[in-house]
């Protein structure tokens, strides 16, 4: 095991047990007393880690006890969208330093980004890594697909800005991120999901099956536009065949009944145990339509449950995930 290895898994440890001794994480995390000692000394000193007090005695020597310095290093995560840049610095424990948002970038090019990433380094020097999440698909961390924005198209943002600014950089599809955060935020990391979004640039999903993000062969997956359905109509195609404006709407029987085959094609391929729509997109109401004419295709029995969920914040802590692994992995 590589010393980055062992690094990783002792803050993950802390981070999640709150505070432990060496004893504790040498157990928990099945590395000798003698290799968890060096590299907490190490970390001590470096000011990583800190001195919580000892333990009662059980008759030996008292245990010290120790605790992860959330402040030691912090995370950024930014999302593109078509109106606005979000973005939000956030130390080891997901605790929110500053969040904001900027014009969007995506109507114009990555500098402006770079711009904005480099005036938040300034300050905040103890940034250690970046999430980005695109409009797009992403091949590790090159920019595959992402129309309408074609100044975008292979770019490949993590090395254009692990090379500006040497720090680690994940670059992820929108609804993957979503999908993971959704999972983490309702504590459902195992579990079969599909996360779908309407949104502004034309539908994309998160798919997930029992806890793995699916990205699939050559980074796809989820792009589910393309889903032919009718005789000559793709799923984009579909829903717009009532209501033709930039933003989809679910209005009309026609977008319910292509919602609904949708459903019915993932339950009968991945069998999720939930799909989860944006509560901006949708309602109760609208939910029950998608659910009944379901039901038409497909067995009741094996259809998901359908929920909604606040995109936005499942969007962030999928990043903020991602950019923690990055973080405590450097």
């Amino acid at each position: 095991m590589t010393n980055e290895s062992f690094l990783y898994r002792i803050r993950a440890g802390l981070i999640t047990m709150g505070s432990a001794t060496k004893a504790e994480l040498s157990q928990r995390l099945g590395i000798s007393f003698p290799t968890i000692s060096k590299f907490m000394a190490q970390m001590e000193t470096d000011g990583e880690i800190s001195y919580t007090g000892d333990d009662d005695s059980s008759g030996g020597r008292r245990a010290k006890r120790y605790a992860y310095n959330p402040e030691y290093m912090l995370g950024l995560a930014v999302f593109i969208e078509k109106d606005e840049t979000s973005f939000s610095i956030f130390n080891c424990l997901g605790e929110i330093k500053e969040q904001g948002a900027k014009p969007s970038v995506i109507e114009h090019d990555a500098g402006l980004l770079a711009d904005l990433i480099e005036s938040l380094i300034e300050r905040y020097p103890r940034l250690r890594s970046i999430a980005i999440g695109v409009p797009g698909a992403v091949n590790n961390g090159k920019i595959i697909f992402i129309p309408p924005y074609q100044q975008f198209l292979d770019y490949d943002l993590k090395e254009e800005f692990e090379s500006r600014f040497q720090i680690p950089v994940v670059v992820e599809n929108d609804m993957n991120a979503s999908v993971l955060g959704y999972a983490s935020n309702f504590e459902m990391e195992g579990e079969s999901l599909i996360y779908l979004y309407f949104g502004q640039n034309g539908p994309g999903s998160g798919i997930m099956i029992n806890g793995d993000v699916v990205r699939g062969s050559t980074f796809f997956s989820g792009e589910i536009s393309f889903v032919p359905q009718y005789d000559k109509q793709s799923f984009l195609q579909a829903l717009r065949m009532e209501e033709r404006n930039s933003r989809i709407q679910l209005t009309g029987e026609g977008q319910i009944d292509a919602v609904a085959r949708l459903i019915a094609t993932f339950a009968a391929i991945l069998n999720p145990r939930a799909v989860i729509f944006c509560d901006d997109e949708v309602d109760e109401a609208i939910l029950t339509k998608i659910a009944e004419r379901s039901s038409t295709y497909i067995p009741q029995a094996h259809l998901p449950i359908l929920t909604m969920s606040g995109w936005r914040q499942d969007y962030l802590t999928g990043l903020q995930q991602l950019a923690l692994h990055a973080m405590i992995s450097n």
